[in-house]
């Protein structure tokens, strides 16, 4: 069962139920989560946290990376310049978009600079749809998943350039922590050194790291991964039939590599195992780390996302004319006569009219929601392959600060969960001097998805007992939980296995006037927070170009939206 708060998905109507299941969330590597809240709160502690203490910060952040002269960061400027500096509209459009997280949030923005009145629409009552987060009754918050920003997210940070909240980032020293699953309670790093530029940066990290694999082991590793430096983007994408598993038998991999590295990575990437992750996700990752100097340096947000990072894009979109509204869930997408959008229909009985539209919700409540006579349109029939992956996140405050981890993003390699993070200590706003709060991707969560969520804390407290042998004990005996927060995400980022590329659809669709903008759509960043931006920007470009064609068509009035009950 789904809860939230105190309001239990059992007591909605049912076709809100399952929209309200196809939520995501998780932690965002490549892998970038979309998800609804269906959080249980468990609580020893009573009373609130003295609001009377001001926040404190210890931990001491790298300064901002120099990312403004990569040739993606100015590719990104370069095409959020090109919405600034478009001609003005004679009647700017009205464009109604359904869903408020990154992709729905970029769609809206780059709009309004382009001169346009969006009309942002979300069924919850919070920004962020997979970055979503919540505050519970002593004030402190919890998240759809846990969401690192790397210097490889060229339009995530020139999102954050142009909304003048570059400070909003805490950057962290470049390295990569891996706990050390034969030795508990210690870690292996992979320290990218400064002076160096990019590739060599990364073979230097990768060749200074013994303890997790050998100096054979890693010849092999490289000769292995020789095609793909050689083949570039065209061998990448060709790899997206072969999984990971495969690939690496294809390429007479050690099975050590997949032991040591890539388990960690497929899922961080994508919440899975490498026997079921495509090989082209794996590739595009390191090809996006590697290839810029600070490509795979981290930042945690200063704050809970739809505070820190939505508000201000909202608060952008309005000053330009634009309207966010909350509370507005889509119940059916009705048709005219010829097929295309007459309107959207909500939840209220209120319907929204526009001279476009766009569909940012995650994939699965699309395909739900999708009219009949679409769904046999090639276009949209290949959506049946890409369906949202399984995720929980898990927060756990416990009584004391726990001193075996790091101001640093880390890779448990447990069974169970894929990375976590203390984020008393990484996070601003989220610091507290005398106890840690652990945020912790629980991966893959197949499996577990139906269990309760107690099952779901006693198997994470044994996993992390290996973690903090000497800090955290199962039955806790040692450090005690003061409270928690399970996150479920039935339907996160779409699964990426092989084979599914062909099926990602391109943002303008084959229906007049009808877009899509979301991570699953078209563009080279797979399911992460940069290709929900990317995606918003790709989905604003089309109405842009399309705008005589949208201009001319329909009876209603340009200058007008209308909301009709």
């Amino acid at each position: 069962m789904v809860v939230f708060g105190n309001v239990s998905a059992a007591n909605l109507p049912y076709h809100n139920r399952v929209l309200e299941a196809l939520t995501s969330g998780g932690c965002d590597l490549m892998g970038h989560s979309v998800r609804v809240p269906t959080s249980q709160a468990f609580k020893i502690r009573t009373g609130r946290r003295n609001s009377a203490v001001p926040l404190q910060v210890v931990c001491v952040d790298i300064p901002r990376p120099e990312l403004e002269n990569t040739v993606n960061f100015l590719e990104a400027a370069s095409l959020s310049a090109s919405f600034r500096s478009a001609p003005r509209p004679a009647k700017p459009l009205k464009v109604v978009i359904a869903g408020a997280g990154l992709a729905g949030l970029s769609t809206a923005k780059y709009l309004a600079d382009a001169g346009h009145k969006p009309l942002l629409l979300e069924a919850r009552d919070v920004l962020g749809g997979k970055i979503a987060a919540w505050k519970d009754e002593d004030g402190d918050w919890y998240e759809t998943g846990l969401h690192i920003f790397f210097g490889a997210y060229p339009n995530v940070q020139n999102l954050f350039g142009e909304l003048g909240i570059n400070d909003r980032l805490q950057w962290k020293e470049h390295s990569m922590i891996f706990a050390m699953p034969s030795k508990p309670g210690e870690f292996s790093r992979f320290d990218f050194p400064d002076v160096l530029p990019a590739p060599l940066n990364g073979i230097w990290a990768i060749l200074r790291n013994n303890e997790m694999l050998t100096w054979p082991e890693k010849i092999k590793f490289a000769i292995g991964l020789l095609p793909a430096m050689v083949g570039g983007q065209a061998y990448v994408e060709a790899q997206d039939g072969l999984s990971v598993k495969e690939w690496m038998q294809k390429q007479a991999m050690p099975e050590r590599v997949t032991e040591e590295v890539f388990i960690a990575m497929s899922k961080a990437l994508n919440f899975i195992n490498p026997d079921e992750l495509s090989m082209q996700c794996i590739l595009i990752a390191l090809n996006r780390f590697l290839q810029e100097k600070h490509g795979s340096k981290m930042a945690f947000l200063d704050g809970n996302p739809p505070e820190r990072l939505c508000m201000p894009i909202v608060e952008h979109i309005r000053s330009l004319g634009g309207e966010v509204q909350l509370n507005s869930r889509i119940k059916k997408i009705e048709l005219n006569n010829d097929g295309t959008v007459k309107n959207f229909l909500l939840t209220n009985g209120s319907t929204v009219e526009g001279d476009a539209y766009v569909f940012a919700a995650p994939v699965d409540i699309l395909k739900l929601l999708l009219p009949d006579p679409w769904k046999e349109i090639p276009y949209f029939k290949k959506l049946d392959k890409l369906v949202g992956v399984p995720v929980i996140n898990v927060h756990i405050w416990f009584d004391r600060k726990l001193q075996n981890t790091y101001d640093h993003l880390l890779f448990s390699r447990s069974n169970l969960l894929s990375v976590y993070a203390d984020m008393s200590l990484t996070c601003k706003e989220y610091y507290d001097p005398n106890r840690s709060m652990l945020e912790l991707v629980f991966a893959p969560a197949e499996e577990w998805i139906s269990r309760s969520d107690s099952d779901i804390i006693d198997a994470t407290m044994k996993e992390l007992e290996k973690l903090f042998p000497n800090e955290i004990a199962a039955d806790q005996s040692k450090a005690k939980i003061l409270k928690y927060h399970v996150v479920k995400t039935p339907r996160s980022v779409y699964k990426t296995i092989p084979n599914c590329e062909p099926c990602r659809p391109l943002q303008r669709s084959p229906i007049k006037g009808f877009y899509l903008a979301g991570d699953y759509t078209k563009q080279k960043y797979l399911a992460s927070m940069e290709g929900a931006v990317l995606s918003g920007k790709f989905c604003s470009q089309s109405i842009v170009q399309d705008y005589e064609l949208l201009a001319a068509s329909g009876p209603r009035k340009l200058s007008e939206v209308t909301v009709s009950s």
